[in-house]
């Protein structure tokens, strides 16, 4: 029962002109288990920050809001399964090679087998599902290939119910909704443009409770993409 978003704007944001956002969205999204973000920095790498506590508690929060970017992903987390708790589970993965940082909200329903082919490669950390999709992922990524192909196809391969979202280091800003329990939403704060998961209800009351300001609001259809083009608007593919 994770919840994420990636944000995208064409000037510089700090972080924390979201933090409200992010707060509600994790305290009405019932997270509180961990939590990170990805952001690009002003030389093109991308730089992460995770914490096992809940955004709410964790006193480096305003340190890394004092960030200013142009994408963002944050994830907040609430795992299926609570023994899964620790850092090495706490998303978004950063993609060793450096390409892209990725979360994940739901569950990848066939990862077993691959997992046990990934920890005979040495390449497993942690306990939960996402890390194998991540695994796989830096497999499949290819330069110039498509995002939103690439996260239809990690889908296809582990099924389940699973949003998927990713920031790449060409400023890039995607949000695969594969999710039916968790709607994902766009819409603008201010210049900002955010593709979001929407609280695990079946309407539209993440406006009502995390986004109450929030314009430009459209569902994106299940098994589509939403890219955030450089000024934060969306396309869905």
């Amino acid at each position: 029962m994770c919840e994420h978003y990636v944000a995208r704007s064409a000037a510089p944001f700090r972080l924390d002109s979201l933090w409200d956002l992010t707060e509600r969205l994790e305290r009405f999204g019932i997270a509180g288990f961990g939590w990170g973000a990805s952001w690009l920095a002003p030389d093109g790498r991308i730089v992460s920050h995770r914490d096992i506590r809940a955004f709410r508690d964790d006193p480096r929060r305003e340190q890394v809001g004092a960030v200013e970017t142009t994408t963002a992903l944050v994830h907040l987390r609430r795992p299926s399964r609570l023994s899964t708790l620790g850092l090495p589970d706490t998303q978004p993965f950063d993609d060793p090679a450096g390409r892209y940082a990725f979360s994940h909200n739901g569950d990848l329903l066939l990862h077993r087998d691959w997992r046990s082919r990934y920890r005979a490669q040495g390449r497993i950390r942690g306990r939960a599902d996402t890390e194998v999709g991540a695994r796989w992922l830096e497999d499949e990524w290819r330069s110039g290939e498509s995002v939103p192909h690439v996260l239809g196809a990690l889908h296809d391969t582990f099924g389940g119910q699973a949003n998927l979202a990713v920031v790449t280091a060409d400023g890039g800003a995607h949000h695969y909704a594969g999710n039916r329990e968790n709607p994902v939403f766009t819409f603008r704060v201010g210049e900002i443009g955010l593709a979001c998961t929407g609280i695990y209800s079946l309407d539209r009351s993440v406006f009502r409770f995390v986004a109450p300001g929030a314009t430009d609001r459209r569902m994106i259809p299940i098994r589509t993409t939403a890219t955030l083009d450089p000024e934060g608007r969306p396309t869905a593919e």
